[in-house]
């Protein structure tokens, strides 16, 4: 079984058709729409005026499709695009969201020793989970030599007072889908405030921001998935306001040879998929910014390195690793906190 979307294990249950609860809607304005690969949704717990609604539905609508433009490997005229399809070493000029972004990014793979990488594309492509076609196998240990040489997030550099980008050498890729929709979910969360809202949840693909209350006064609801390959299953639901949450996991999108399991999420420091056993991370934090990159790096590091690494920087994560008798679940120290305080 193969996806080509980027999975994720969050239910907002205000997100959903069904609410978590009864009595009073639990929003009072909503809008959805397709957006970067999937869904999005924002839903306002207060009143928004009606003269209102059609310049914020516009404003939300030219926010997300605005990153898209820029951040996506997709389309060919975006920012990203074109830094890949250049051959030169010289810098490139690209908006300032990206070359942020590319700066971010690069504070969180030396963070991370490099398990988040935003150059390993093409390794992602190589193991065929990108958007070519290719054979659903291990590729051979050359093929994998040559798109490591390519990886390394060392070899792009950035100049934001430009803003402006360079790479090493000249086949050297980026992608940005592990930042893209956290970015721009707390764009739109930042366009709500703007205008005045302080009550609200936004959801892109399970990327999640939410500010105050729900309608009903009450914290908002977000389940996680057990990491199950067949979904819908609740290992826990968490109350939380003034968050974001994301989480990474494998068992959507991956391929089975031979009777093992090849995930997407690739190392690019082995050039490969990861081997261990960890299935899901859920982070909680301020910013969807760094919930979603986040989530990714510590299920690359794996059981052991990332809880390690969130227990030294205080982020609080989930972890739910496959065991024989099915899942086991750890949490890091902070994310402890946050259920026990929820428990008082």
């Amino acid at each position: 079984m193969r996806s080509t979307t980027h999975v994720t294990a969050l239910l907002a249950c205000a997100v959903l058709a069904a609410s978590c609860g009864t009595g009073e809607s639990a929003v009072e304005y909503e809008l959805t729409g397709a957006a970067m690969g999937t869904r999005y949704s924002v839903k306002v717990a207060e009143p928004v005026p009606t003269e209102a609604r059609e310049r914020l539905a516009g404003g939300i609508e030219e926010v997300i499709d605005g990153i898209e433009s820029r951040m996506s490997t997709y389309i060919v005229g975006s920012d990203v695009s074109r830094f890949n399809a250049s051959r030169s070493t010289d810098w490139i000029e690209v908006s300032a969201d990206v070359c942020d972004a590319v700066v971010a990014s690069a504070r969180l793979s030396e963070m991370t020793g490099g398990a988040f990488d935003i150059t390993v594309g093409p390794l992602v492509n190589l193991w065929g989970f990108g958007p070519d076609t290719v054979e659903l196998a291990p590729p051979p240990e050359e093929e994998v030599a040559a798109a490591r040489a390519r990886v390394g997030w060392q070899r792009v550099h950035a100049d934001c007072s430009k803003p402006a980008l360079r790479k090493d050498r000249p086949d050297v890729y980026i992608d940005l889908s592990a930042w893209a929709k956290g970015y721009a979910v707390d764009r739109v969360g930042e366009l709500l405030e703007r205008e005045g809202l302080r009550n609200y949840l936004v959801a892109i693909g399970g990327e999640l921001r939410m500010r105050g209350r729900n309608a009903r006064g009450e914290l908002w609801s977000v389940a996680i998935e057990k990491p199950t390959d067949d979904g819908g299953t609740i290992e826990m639901v968490l109350a939380l306001t003034d968050s974001a949450a994301s989480t990474s996991g494998d068992y959507r999108n991956y391929f089975v040879h031979e009777g093992r399991r090849y995930s997407h999420l690739i190392d690019g420091r082995e050039g490969r998929p990861v081997a261990h056993n960890l299935a899901s991370v859920t982070v909680i934090a301020e910013r969807a910014t760094f919930a979603d990159p986040m989530a990714t790096a510590l299920l690359v590091l794996g059981p052991e390195e990332g809880m390690a690494l969130a227990t030294e920087q205080g982020i609080a994560a989930l972890f739910q690793q496959r065991t024989d008798e099915g899942f086991s679940e750890a949490m890091s120290p902070a994310f402890a906190e946050l259920v026990a305080r929820q428990a008082r």
